[in-house]
């Protein structure tokens, strides 16, 4: 049994037996008591004729007397009727008022509903776990790219914007609570349809129940997590959580990036964009001192990363004894006396890193106006102060939510990026200043498109065709203008997976095989072009061979036949 028949039964028990009771007396008393005398024969009424008078007689409603006229003591007993069957019709009335304003009906009808919805999805979709500020924005994310979504939070504010969030596609949301596995299991864990769970909770240990219950649950399933701290992450990755963010660790690698290897950074920054947007200006922090105010999570990751890369670094931290700083200036930073003892005048760079985005605009601004010259660092806090930062005009802002949303779409929609970027960072700074010159020369200034082509699937089944009968296929070739072979398309090949052999930047010669993944940047009209030579076996063999065309189903016939004849005896042609 449904909750919500189920609570329908509980709640409206006594007012039905109240009222079945009533109609049994009434109906029973008109059936006995004696109708008038017509012709002679005294009239009794029917069963029928009794229900049917009572029935709307009961509801107020008003229809005479039927099928003849009644009898005073029939009128006697209609009256009685009428004050023996209001009474249990006004209990049940407002019994069902009272239920439909009962918290748990509403609540299992919502559950319902958004069961229903789920299961009418016909296309995948991701499970995120946490509608907060890195939810929603992830949520818009996908919806923008076409692509279904299902949201669960434990906060009832936070539910209902989502139902008032103007995104493309609909997305289904419930407010529960994500670490119970019945929640999950509403929300289509278990689905086939369900390609991945994202939890995104403020709570590493909600994220953590998150990703054992896929685990456990749904085997093979995606699972992509947020993680606060170290520790927290230890214990995903004990579980085989497939992807696991810290994004105060991921910043600090990246500022740290920045320092020891700018081409690397820029790279980074360049692929990591949103595409078709102007290309990021090159911003490199100086070496030299900095100073670090706040040492909670994303202080501690700056200063262990800073340290790393040889950085002279001073902590300003306001309790310290929480923290466990040591050798640090006690303050917030947002005072001049406290900067000045950091030694604010001789520093290069600020890292304005507390949990309160007041503070840290505080800070922002009260070290420009000691040290203009400073390089600044910022941590935005909550996405709806976006306008202040972006006044503010640091030199770098860490949001923690969409360096999150840009992990997961990128692990999402790209996942060969998250691998390039990964082997990237081993190589050195002369090869990423190589990579940012090819990738300049054939994007017009504008942030590439990435996409990825696996050989033999649907987007790429004509060269899965030529290599699996034996054929030669390079990478070069696919590169090809379909309209004119003898010209390049504008995209640079990044990343050739074979099994678990990872090539960066191959080759033009490089051969390629079935079931190879290639990733590819570049403008949006290369990946057009370059699909219909993936997809079209014509288009295919011009850009191999250079042969013409052809057009209809003749000539493409006599092709055909020509090919056969010249593979059986060449000397023929």
């Amino acid at each position: 049994m449904s909750p919500i028949t189920f609570l329908i039964m509980r709640r409206m028990r006594t007012p039905l037996l109240m009222l079945i009771c009533a109609y049994a007396v009434a109906v029973l008393g008109m059936v006995l008591v004696p109708g008038p005398t017509l012709d002679g024969v005294r009239q009794q009424m029917s069963f029928l004729h009794a229900f049917y008078f009572v029935t709307y007689t009961a509801t107020t409603i008003g229809f005479g007397e039927i099928p003849y006229a009644f009898s005073d003591a029939q009128r006697l007993w209609a009256t009685f009727t009428i004050y023996l069957t209001v009474i249990p019709w006004f209990y049940g009335i407002g019994a069902i008022i009272s239920l439909f304003q009962d918290p748990a009906f509403r609540e299992a009808r919502t559950r319902q509903g958004f069961v229903r919805d789920v299961r009418r999805i016909r296309e995948r979709y991701y499970l995120v776990c946490g509608f907060g500020d890195t939810g929603s924005l992830l949520v818009k994310a996908l919806t923008e790219r076409g692509r279904r979504a299902v949201a669960i939070d434990i906060d009832p504010q936070r539910v209902n914007a989502l139902a008032i969030q103007d995104y493309d596609v609909y997305v289904p949301g419930l407010c529960a609570d994500a670490s119970l596995p019945e929640n999950l299991m509403d929300a289509g864990l278990k689905s086939r349809r369900c390609h991945a769970v994202v939890a995104l909770t403020n709570r590493d240990q909600v994220n953590l129940s998150v990703a054992i219950a896929a685990k456990l649950l749904h085997p093979g399933l995606a699972v992509i997590s947020r993680v606060g701290n170290r520790d927290a992450a230890a214990n995903m990755a004990s579980f085989d959580t497939d992807h696991i963010i810290n994004p105060f660790e991921a910043f600090a690698e990246h500022l740290a990036m920045a320092l020891r290897s700018p081409g690397t950074w820029l790279l980074h920054e360049w692929l990591s964009a949103v595409p078709q947007t102007a290309l990021p200006e090159p911003r490199y922090p100086p070496r030299g001192g900095w100073i670090i105010c706040g040492y909670g999570r994303f202080g501690k990751a700056i200063h262990r990363e800073m340290k790393r890369a040889g950085m002279m670094t001073v902590v300003v931290e306001a309790d310290p004894d929480r923290t466990g700083c040591k050798n640090c200036v006690r303050g917030r930073g947002t005072e001049e006396e406290t900067l000045a003892a950091a030694g604010v005048f001789d520093a290069v760079g600020i890292v304005a890193g507390t949990d309160d985005d007041a503070n840290n605009l505080s800070i922002v601004m009260t070290a420009k106006s000691m040290n203009p010259a400073l390089f600044v660092v910022i941590r935005q806090n909550r996405h709806a102060n976006d306008a202040l930062f972006r006044a503010v005009e640091a030199d770098l802002v860490m949001h923690a939510s969409e360096s999150i949303v840009h992990e997961v779409i990128a692990l999402i929609t790209s996942p060969l990026l998250s691998r390039f970027l990964a082997r990237s960072r081993r190589e050195s700074n002369a090869w990423a200043n190589e990579v940012l010159a090819r990738i300049t020369a054939v994007t017009e200034d504008v942030v590439p498109d990435i996409w990825e082509v696996r050989i033999g699937d649907r987007q790429a089944r004509a060269v899965g065709r030529e290599v699996a009968g034996g054929n030669r296929v390079a990478v070069g070739d696919v590169l090809r203008d379909p309209r004119d072979r003898t010209g390049v398309l504008r995209c640079v090949p990044l990343l050739l997976a074979r099994g678990e052999t990872v090539t960066l930047m191959p080759a033009d010669g490089e051969p390629l095989g079935f079931g190879d993944r290639l990733l590819f940047c570049g403008l949006a009209r290369a990946e057009t072009l370059m699909t219909w030579t993936l997809q079209d076996d014509r288009v295919l063999d011009y850009v191999l061979t250079g042969r013409p065309v052809t057009q209809g189903h003749v000539w493409r016939w006599l092709e055909r036949r020509a090919r056969r004849r010249e593979s059986i005896d060449p000397s023929r042609v």
